[in-house]
């Protein structure tokens, strides 16, 4: 299909046009990653499909068609409702600094009775949605120096204080690092590049000490020494990386992983999946896992790239990062490289929300691409 008939007046909004314009590659490496996924929650299960690979296979199947249904979506539509996604999430924040369900210490939902919402989620996407559409609206040097960088920092400060006080260090971290990063691609100078790490450096001291919570600062400590505790705060780091090692090259062989079978590697179908496959698959299955990761992130970002609005590459390359942060903390965490934080490998974890949350995400990046030439107006409002 070429650019011309696809800006023809008509021709763009016949929905078997868009359907072509899907990257269906990018449609099938999703479908790879996750099928990894429900092989792997199958055998930790003890090779049953109960209780997580059936869920998993079942609402992986209803977040790609979500996915597909999103991608058709007028990229105009999400630019409308990119500063009401955003405020909602933000209200919905503090609506669980009000009166937010608790379990695990931990304040994180809205019992809305029928469901547990959890707002964070939603802000991981009303993030890139409403700093996209800010950028989109401001000049390439406003972007790169001036005062007006005080309203992102603000957008991004607010959400990452709210989740931060749930407390939901991983989650808080995922929306900064978002942040940063399309602010980064937006064209922000050096200068500050290196002034706010030279700030971040000297705040680490005092937050950690003051900031943070007990449980919080005890995970920094053991990621920093986890031998010193190998049957208490040091377990999960220690048999993560005992089941990594464990896997040699080529691995154990499906369903043979003596941590995971025998129960000593801990958080098995969320947090740690990705230790349970190095030990059954050893280095080569999770060096092709994370190519296949690899692939899918070249691919957003290629279809980033080629998006006729600044809407649309932010919005893009934005979620894509996400994703990147997602993969990047979670391997670093099983391996030890970096503090338990709790965030979930995407796609192969179990777990609805984080799910339902990335494949939004792709939906969106989807909708870039089908809607690629599509013009908007550099203006902060559509009508």
């Amino acid at each position: 299909m070429t650019a011309s008939a696809l800006t023809r007046p008509g021709q763009r909004e016949r929905l078997p046009v868009k359907l072509a314009e899907i990257d269906w590659r990018l449609v099938g490496l999703l479908c790879l990653v996750a099928g990894v996924g429900a092989m792997m929650l199958h055998s930790v299960g003890g090779g049953s499909w109960e209780p997580w690979a059936a869920n998993h296979l079942i609402r992986v199947g209803f977040c790609l068609v979500m996915m597909l249904v999103l991608a058709l979506v007028d990229l105009r539509l999400w630019f409308a409702l990119a500063y009401p996604v955003y405020l909602g999430g933000l209200v919905l924040l503090v609506g669980v600094e009000l009166f937010g369900y608790t379990a695990m210490g931990a304040q994180r939902w809205l019992d809305l009775g029928f469901m547990r919402l959890q707002p964070s989620e939603i802000m991981k996407v009303g993030i890139v949605l409403a700093l996209a559409r800010w950028y989109h609206g401001t000049s390439a040097q406003d972007a790169r120096l001036s005062w007006k960088l005080l309203i992102p920092i603000v957008m991004i400060g607010a959400p990452v204080l709210l989740v931060a006080h749930q407390p939901d260090l991983g989650t808080a971290m995922l929306i900064a690092l978002t942040g940063a990063a399309i602010m980064f691609m937006a064209g922000l100078s050096w200068k500050l590049i290196l002034a706010a790490g030279a700030a971040f450096v000297a705040a680490v001291p005092p937050f950690v000490l003051f900031v943070l919570h007990e449980y919080q600062r005890e995970r920094i400590l053991t990621f920093l020494n986890p031998e010193a505790d190998p049957s208490g705060a040091g377990y999960h780091i220690m048999q993560s990386k005992i089941a990594m090692g464990s896997g040699g090259f080529l691995g154990k062989g499906y369903g043979l992983g003596s941590q995971s079978q025998l129960e000593f590697l801990p958080e098995k179908h969320t947090d740690f999946i990705f230790a349970a496959l190095s030990e059954e698959f050893g280095f080569v299955g999770s060096f092709t896992v994370l190519a296949v990761f690899a692939a899918i992130i070249l691919i957003s970002l290629r279809i980033a790239s080629l998006s006729h609005s600044h809407f649309g590459r932010l919005a893009a390359a934005g979620v894509t990062a996400t994703f990147a942060f997602y993969i990047l903390i979670n391997g670093a965490m099983v391996m030890g490289l970096a503090p338990v934080v709790g965030v979930p490998m995407p796609l192969l974890s179990y777990g609805g929300t984080v799910l339902l949350t990335v494949m939004v995400g792709f939906g969106l990046i989807q909708a870039v691409r089908v809607h690629r030439y599509l013009e908007l107006p550099k203006g902060r409002g559509l009508f």
